[in-house]
């Protein structure tokens, strides 16, 4: 059986700004600037959470959808690190908001930024399994940056986005190939959220953590599938993307090691395979579980793609659990994610001064995780809302009456 991503989306916030305006406001070395391959990070403000990133997302994929095809959509899997509650997921709030039937299985799941591959192939086995022929599964990966972290050199990439995948029997973005993943995960203590306001780590450490999950996963892969070759295996590749500096010199790493490639090749081989990939990344930011899946979109819309490729993909979270798999796209992959326009939408996005994203981050600090009753005073960031949400139908948190998040339409 066929299996992959049917359609995809991607929902980037509503304010932008230069990732260099936050290094000079914060005093921050600009030697390590250009390291970072980072342009502008996306910034959310206090109408959005975890929910609206995500229906904001899923919305346009499910409102092309026949109503006959939305009711087989039987799985709703939401993947993040920035829930809203110890016990109910996100998945109820994001169902209810689509309308979706309630013949449906709704779960949240955890595991850094690895989370929106565990909930991808968690739905394709699903699929496969035969065990409801025609359903359908939605899979949203939605993260938001923790505002507390101020004046690291982590801040300048940290930002705030989401991706729905519609996963079926009908792969028009991604066919997956199916059982050819390979997986390399185990214990360490490189990033982690343990308070509502501290996003804190290793950056170190996390670096030789993804180096060595990317290495020991695609040989976990090469073990699966016979007769792999790094480069002429794989047309494109895309990265999980904190940033896109970590990304090639983890492409340089795999090369050598595989190839033994030096010199111009290896900057040729970056720019053919996957700089592509980077385009998005570069003007949004690291958006955790939705990461890889934004770089996937970015080779889409950026690569030429005349005829079918194959893709290999990486996706890494902290703590730590990673992947390599591999899939086919195609020039109606193409076709298919023009039409959500994506690149559009970053280019609405406000533009923040350093003084306007400071006093948004101080904003957004009195949303922290646990809130029982409050209510969102919009006059505190008026311009951004007119700017971006007003009359656009977006769906924003209106208040928290008693846990209860009430979200209303734009």
């Amino acid at each position: 059986m066929r299996v992959g991503i049917e359609s995809i989306n991607f929902y980037g916030g509503p304010a932008v700004i230069s990732a260099r305006s936050i290094f000079e406001g914060r005093g921050l070395d600009l030697s390590r600037f250009d390291n970072l391959m980072m342009d502008r990070k996306s910034v959310g403000v206090a109408c959005e959470d975890a929910v609206t990133g995500g229906v904001n997302a899923a919305k346009p994929i499910i409102d092309a959808l026949s109503e006959e095809d939305k009711n087989r959509i039987e799985l709703v899997i939401t993947a993040s690190e920035s829930g809203v509650d110890f016990g109910k997921s996100l998945s109820t709030y994001i169902h209810d908001y689509l309308g979706l039937s309630r013949h449906c299985r709704l779960f949240e799941l955890k595991q850094a930024c690895y989370g929106g591959t565990a909930g991808l192939h968690m739905a394709a086995c699903f699929i496969a399994s035969g065990a409801s022929p025609g359903a359908k599964a939605l899979v949203i990966a939605t993260d938001v940056a923790r505002a507390a972290a101020k004046s690291t050199y982590g801040e300048p990439t940290q930002a705030v986005g989401a991706v729905a995948m519609l996963i079926s029997a009908n792969p028009e973005i991604l066919e997956l190939d199916f059982g050819a993943t390979g997986h390399y995960s185990y214990e360490v203590m490189d990033t982690c959220r343990p308070l509502p306001e501290i996003e804190t780590g290793n950056p170190d450490l996390s670096l030789l953590s993804y180096l060595d999950c990317l290495e020991n996963a695609y040989k976990n892969y090469k073990e699966k599938v016979d007769g792999v070759h790094f480069q002429e295996t794989f047309d494109f590749l895309a990265f999980h993307t904190p940033f896109g500096g970590m990304v090639k010199g983890a492409h340089r790493k795999l090369i050598h090691e595989e190839l033994k490639l030096r010199g111009p090749a290896v900057q040729q081989d970056f720019d053919k395979r996957v700089a592509p990939s980077l385009t998005y990344g570069m003007q949004v930011g690291n958006v955790y579980s939705a990461a890889l899946y934004l770089s996937l979109c970015s080779l889409i819309d950026q690569a030429d793609i005349a005829d079918y490729r194959r893709v290999g993909l990486f996706s890494y979270g902290s703590g730590c659990s990673s992947e390599f798999y591999s899939g086919v796209i195609t020039p109606e992959s193409v076709r298919k994610l023009s039409a959500m326009n994506i690149q559009a939408g970053l280019d609405s996005r406000y533009k923040l001064s350093f003084e306007e994203y400071d006093d948004i981050l101080d904003q957004n600090v009195e949303w922290l995780f646990g809130i029982r009753d409050k209510k969102v005073d919009f006059s505190g960031f008026s311009r951004i809302y007119d700017h971006f949400f007003k009359g656009k139908g977006y769906l924003v948190l209106t208040e928290v009456d008693d846990f209860h998040r009430k979200y209303a339409w734009s």
